[in-house]
């Protein structure tokens, strides 16, 4: 068998012994992790001798033609990405979408530094630490400079010598591929968890199409078109390297690969021409080094994560994410996606998704990106040796057939999801939580009846003991802090607290549920012990009740329509608006400072959020809330998102309220709460409540044939007592 099909072979049998032992394979991890280093090895130092013989042995003149043929061509393949990119969206389905909240609302964007990813202040230490574009400038600037030196000819012997030498060992590295493919599929398949992969489907079907059309047809079809290469000599005589790149996932450890496939092609049509391969030492690491076909399509993430987010990037945007994408896809994907996230304030959340969804479709990133510099190294090659041929028919018959085939294969994927029907589940995961941590014994009831006889002074703690139960007030409408789940359970962040606290009081809880300033008078008449449920700390609430000290820090926000996201996201602009009409809760502090800040604007009363979510369009333009509980309720009604406008946020604190002058119940709380966060309970429950992350304790064990067809490893369940 070639070494195509073993390492094709490889990759199959891993996956199936993956599926079939489960997360007892993950011991092959550090076996892959071996071969993938073996691989990499000598990837830094044939850079370096590649490109510095490659250069040194042109003249200035075979040099710039080289920049402006390989140049030219590489706008070309550029261009032709970034539209198949911006052609994606069209296959996402019409599905309503929304997400929990996510720190990349409020943060501040990230910036890319490209003067230290490129210039090496130290070119030992980029060496070091395998900062590959800063040591392809470095070595570019040698092999430049050595063009001019007179005696070059022992230096260029030894680095020819050395390429040979770099190559007989990737060479035999590249022999052991199969078995090491084997261990890096075994090891994903039997470790990765179905819920990792929950939610990606439209991104993964959308992927797979494009990269597939791109690197078996739009490709190599046009190097067919424009050169003397054949389509199969492009595809099929260099499987070998297409094949190892994709079942690695990884372009890096197979350029020397591709670059002594691209020199038997180009010295099959050109008769050996040592000029050629010199070219060709110098075309191939520096193109990986500039963003290739494999690396743009990963920009189709950022699309798709502003979809599912409820944030779709609009078409106006897409020069400004075009250019940026291009700019910032200079460095590492991991570098990149984060700073479109932020930059387009998709949640940053999102990127999680990204690297999981990479694990599994990258390896198609890597065989692109190795047709991508294929392609390029052919491209050129022909242009320097006089072979370019520009056939209209055969370049009118690839756009025809490259438009059907991606337009076909989006719009199809859009219909089969749209009738397969939407697999989104974010209400669902928000609506069907329960308690994270054991629950006290509860009892919820609607408001407090007036004619409930107050307790006697005294001890609120001595209070909460003798009567064995902690009374806590809660207003309706809290989310995330208080809310109904789908089962009727009363939940969320603050219940979790409350629940909490009765267990470390050693009683049970009474929750009422009733509007702030009746809590209020039962807190004054003894009849709650402490008040929950996301308080606003204001001047208000801080003259009316004994306030603890904070527990959590919000962010002031606007809930809007989708499509109005941009419109508030920037506060000069939101006071230039002409005859706003904005909803607020009844909380006099902050109604005052959005008068003063939108003077021209009409602020709303309303009691609950439902009020602006359930009126008609047009009534409200925003909604004033925080963008924590802002997102969660986007999760109820998806046609709505955040928007934090800058460049400041505005925070806002929370705490828990006990009646005024209760001194020692107010230490008491300041000091639990200081002692939950040290615990990371509130940590816990910010991620869980607030973030939507799912806990690894409520995670499903990792399906296998193993475990669950052949019920190997389980522990049997007691036999009851049927005496």
């Amino acid at each position: 068998m070639s070494l195509s099909t073993r390492v094709l072979l490889g990759l199959a049998l891993g996956i199936v012994v993956g599926l079939f032992f489960g997360p007892s394979v993950g011991f092959l991890g550090p076996v892959g992790d071996a071969f993938i280093r073996l691989l990499q090895m000598t990837v830094i130092p044939y850079i370096v001798v590649s490109l510095v013989g490659g250069l040194g042995a042109l003249t200035y003149a075979d040099a710039a033609r080289l920049a402006r043929a390989a140049g030219g061509f590489l706008l070309v393949i550029w261009g032709i990405a970034i539209l198949t990119v911006l052609l994606a969206p069209l296959a996402y389905p019409a599905w309503p979408s929304a997400s929990f909240f996510s720190h990349n609302l409020v943060e501040a964007r990230a910036e890319l530094d490209i003067v230290s990813l490129y210039i090496p202040a130290n070119p030992f230490h980029a060496l070091a630490e395998a900062m590959v574009p800063a040591v392809v400038v470095f070595t570019l600037a040698i092999g430049i400079a050595l063009i001019a030196v007179e005696r070059k000819a022992a230096l260029l012997e030894v680095m020819a010598t050395m390429t040979d030498v770099l190559t007989r060992v990737m060479n035999f590295v590249v022999g052991l591929a199969p078995y090491g493919v084997f261990a890096i599929a075994a090891s994903a398949a039997g470790t990765m968890h179905v819920d990792d992969v929950r939610g990606l489907q439209v991104y993964g079907a959308v992927y797979l199409a494009l990269a597939l059309i791109l690197a078996l047809w739009t490709i190599p079809a046009l190097v067919a078109a424009l050169t003397p290469f054949r389509y199969r000599e492009i595809v099929v005589d260099t499987r070998d390297a297409l094949v190892t790149a994709f079942a690695t996932g990884s372009v890096f450890v197979v350029l020397p690969v591709l670059a002594e496939r691209a020199k038997t092609l180009v010295s099959g049509e050109n008769g050996g021409d040592t000029d050629t391969d010199h070219m060709v030492d110098v075309i191939v690491p520096t193109a990986f080094n500039l963003p290739s076909t494999g690396k743009l399509l990963a920009l189709s993430f950022v699309l798709f994560a502003g979809w599912i987010s409820g944030v779709a990037i609009s078409v106006s945007q897409y020069p400004t994410f075009a250019a940026s994408g291009l700019a910032s896809f200079v460095g590492s994907t991991l570098i990149a996606i984060p700073f479109l996230l932020d930059l387009f304030r998709i949640p940053a959340d999102t990127f999680q998704l990204f690297v999981i969804a990479d694990q599994v479709v990258g390896r198609l990133g890597a065989l692109l990106a190795a047709v991508h510099i294929l392609a390029l190294t052919l491209l050129s090659a022909s242009a320097l040796s006089g072979r370019l041929r520009v056939r209209r028919r055969a370049l009118l018959r690839w756009a025809a057939i490259t438009l059907l085939l991606t337009l076909g294969a989006l719009l199809g994927i859009r219909v089969g999801f749209e009738k397969g029907g939407s697999p989104h589940d974010t209400y669902d995961v928000f609506a069907k939580r329960d308690l994270l941590l054991p629950p006290a014994l509860v009892r919820v009831r609607e408001d407090t009846p007036s004619s409930m006889a107050p307790e006697p002074a005294g001890a609120t703690l001595q209070r909460i003991r003798r009567r064995g139960s902690l009374r806590v007030g809660i207003p309706p409408d809290s989310l995330p802090y208080a809310f109904y789940n789908a089962d009727g359970g009363l939940v969320g962040f603050d219940v979790e607290l409350a629940h909490t606290l009765a267990n470390d009081l050693g009683v049970s809880l009474e929750i009422s549920i009733a509007s702030v300033e009746r809590i209020e008078q039962l807190l004054d008449g003894r009849h709650v012990d402490v008040i929950m449920g996301g308080l606003l700390m204001t001047p208000e609430h801080i003259e009316a009740v004994g306030m603890t000290r904070p527990y959590l820090q919000e962010t002031l926000a606007f809930v809007v329509r989708d499509y109005r996201r941009k419109e508030f996201q920037a506060s000069e602009a939101v006071r230039e608006m002409e005859g706003l009409r904005i909803a607020s809760l009844p909380i006099e502090y902050y109604v005052r400072k959005l008068g003063d800040a939108l003077p021209d604007a009409t602020i709303v009363s309303v009691d609950s959020p439902r009020e602006f979510f359930e009126a008609e369009e047009g009534e409200f333009d925003a909604l004033l809330l925080t963008a924590e509980a802002g997102s969660s309720w986007s999760l109820i009604y998806p046609s709505f998102t955040v928007a934090v406008p800058g460049p400041r946020p505005v925070a806002i604190p929370l705490a828990m309220g006990v009646r005024r002058g209760d001194e020692a119940m107010n230490d008491f709380l300041d000091q639990w709460i200081r002692l939950k966060q040290a615990e990371g309970i509130t940590d816990r429950l910010y991620d869980y409540w607030i973030m939507g992350k799912k806990p690894a304790s409520k995670r499903e064990p990792r399906w296998s044939v193993m475990r669950n067809v052949l019920g190997w490893g389980i522990e049997p369940e007691p036999l009851e007592d049927q005496s």
